[in-house]
C-alpha cells in the first residue's frame, strides 16, 4: 500500500462523518478515533455541510454566477455545482484544492461539462493557481465571484499566514463578490478532548488548528458581514432546516467592499 492509502487522510475522514464511500482503512480507523473522543462530530460535519448549501444557495439566488470553492475536498452528496445550478443552470464553478487524491477523485466524478472544473493549488500559495487558464477560462474575477473557503483554514498553521493569504484572494475578487466561511473552533470544549482529538489530526495529512472567535473574525477583514454575522454554523440563517444541535464551529458570509 502506498503513504496516501495508509496515513489518514483529512478530506476521506470528512468523507467517512459524512457517510461517503471514498475513504480507506487508515481514515476510517482515525475517523472512529475522533468520535470516540467527540461522538457527535459525524453530525457536525452535516451541519458544516448543511451551512455550505444554505450560503452557496442564498448567494445564487442572489445573482452570483461564478463559485470558487477553495479546499473543495473530495465530492459529495449536495456538491456546489448541484446547489448553485438549481437556481442558475449556467453558474459556473471552480473547485480547487491541493490534495492530489482529492483532485484525481473530483475529476473522475464531477461533469465535464465546460462550467465544472477542477483543478490543484494550495490555498497557502494562491498567485500561482489564480492565473490558471482552466480557472480563467470559466470565472472572470472582473466580476463578483462567491470565494469558498469551508472547513479548509482550520488546517492552516498560523506560521503560514493564512489571514494574508485570504486577503490575497479578496484582492483578487471584485467588490460586490462573496466570501462564505466555515471553521472549526474548541471555544467552550472541554481542554482533555479538544487535546486528544488534536492529536489524532497531527497523524493525518493536515493538523488541525482550531480558532477563537475573535481569530476567525480577521479573515472577513475587508467584507460587509451578512446577518446574522460570524456564528455557529447551525444558527446561520437556518431557512427551514431541521436544526442540529451540534456545531463545532463558526460560519459567516461577507460581501467584499
Amino acid at each position: 500500500m502506498t503513504d496516501a492509502e495508509t496515513r489518514p487522510n483529512v478530506a476521506r475522514m470528512y468523507d467517512y462523518y459524512l457517510g461517503g464511500c471514498h475513504n480507506f482503512a487508515a481514515d476510517r480507523a482515525a475517523a472512529e478515533e475522533i468520535l470516540k473522543i467527540f461522538p457527535d462530530t459525524g453530525v457536525a460535519a452535516q451541519t458544516n455541510r448543511a451551512f455550505l448549501r444554505r450560503a452557496v444557495r442564498w448567494a445564487a439566488e442572489r445573482g452570483v454566477r461564478q463559485f470558487l470553492d477553495v479546499g473543495a475536498g473530495l465530492p459529495t452528496q449536495g456538491n456546489v455545482h448541484e446547489v448553485v445550478r438549481a437556481v442558475n443552470p449556467d453558474a459556473r464553478v471552480v473547485y480547487v484544492d491541493h490534495d492530489e487524491v482529492a483532485v484525481a477523485y473530483a475529476r473522475r466524478l464531477l461533469p465535464a461539462d465546460g462550467r465544472t472544473v477542477v483543478i490543484e493549488g494550495d490555498l497557502r500559495r494562491p498567485d500561482g493557481w489564480l492565473a490558471d487558464p482552466a480557472l480563467r477560462d470559466t470565472i472572470d474575477l472582473a466580476e463578483p465571484v462567491a470565494l469558498l473557503l469551508v472547513a479548509v483554514l482550520h488546517f492552516v498553521p498560523d506560521a503560514d499566514d493564512p489571514w494574508a493569504a485570504v486577503a490575497r484572494l479578496r484582492d483578487a475578487t471584485a467588490p460586490g463578490s462573496l466570501l462564505a466561511l466555515s471553521h472549526l473552533t474548541l471555544d467552550g470544549a472541554p481542554p482533555l478532548p479538544a487535546r486528544a482529538g488534536t492529536e489524532v489530526y497531527r497523524r493525518s495529512s493536515a493538523p488541525l488548528v482550531p480558532r477563537t472567535h475573535a481569530d476567525v473574525s480577521r479573515f472577513l477583514d475587508g467584507y460587509d458581514l451578512v446577518e446574522p454575522g460570524l456564528v455557529r454554523l447551525a444558527d446561520w440563517r437556518p431557512d427551514g432546516e431541521p436544526r442540529a444541535a451540534v456545531s463545532h464551529g463558526y460560519g459567516g458570509v461577507g460581501v467584499r467592499r
